[in-house]
């Protein structure tokens, strides 16, 4: 699992982020009963991965995980602790669940962490 210091060696995977990716469309996509209509013409196939942010509310101090996605398997790449302010704000607005929930990035989180890791600057007009 790596650091934000050690995520910022590695620009092959900070160039990868796909800064749109939520876990809701990462599970439709890359699972097999997400076959449902709300992928629109994001496909996979068998060699596709993802890499994206998301948040676990239940950790504890306030951290954005990276996971790497394929239709094989999930894995952690890096924890990067952010602002409590961003954590709690981004877990509001993405909505709270019981029992703890995985959340997407506000896109206020989203222009602090990529600043953070170096990354290009996020166009939400896009």
């Amino acid at each position: 699992m790596m650091t934000l210091d050690e995520l910022k060696k590695h620009r092959e995977i900070i160039n990868e982020i796909d800064w749109t990716m939520t876990p809701e469309k990462a599970v439709d996509m890359y699972l097999e009963w997400g076959a449902g209509w709300t992928r629109g013409n994001d496909f996979v196939s068998g060699n596709d991965i993802s890499i994206y942010f998301v948040i676990f509310d239940w950790e504890s101090p306030p951290q954005v995980t990276l996971l790497q996605r394929s239709m094989d398997e999930v894995v952690e790449l890096a924890k990067i602790p952010v602002p409590a302010d961003l954590f709690q704000e981004a877990c509001a607005e993405d909505g709270y669940k019981a029992g703890g929930s995985v959340h997407r990035l506000s896109d206020k989180l989203k222009q602090w962490l990529a600043k953070e890791i170096g990354g290009p600057p996020i166009d939400f007009a896009r």
